[in-house]
């Protein structure tokens, strides 16, 4: 008989936050084999850690990764789209007396 290995990343495995923060590169490493670790506070779900996938999301944009998601579509122009809206000035000190009759100091 052979020796067998059998392992499934596909899964999730869930593990409290202290648990997390103790032994973080252990989890790190089964992320990267691409594992996804569900973290609980107090029994409730407050994150899932994968692996990332395409390039580094730190590199796109915010917007970029709404259009990527499908919660935006792209623009179908290219341009600015206000570049035909008038220009609106505002009296030096509108701003500032604005927020100071909105927090009741006017």
């Amino acid at each position: 008989m052979g020796n067998w290995a059998i392992c499934s990343y596909n899964e999730s495995m869930e593990i409290g936050i202290r648990e997390l923060k103790d032994n973080l590169s252990r989890y790190v490493r089964r992320m990267e084999a691409g594992e996804q670790i569900i973290v609980t506070a107090h029994g409730r779900v407050v994150a899932e850690l994968v692996r990332p996938t395409g390039e580094r999301q730190g590199r796109n944009s915010q917007f970029e990764r709404l259009i990527a998601s499908g919660v935006i579509k792209p623009p179908t122009e290219d341009g600015d789209p206000l570049e035909d809206c008038p220009e609106i000035g505002l009296p030096p000190g509108t701003a500032a007396a604005l927020i100071d009759s909105d927090r009741g100091e006017a």
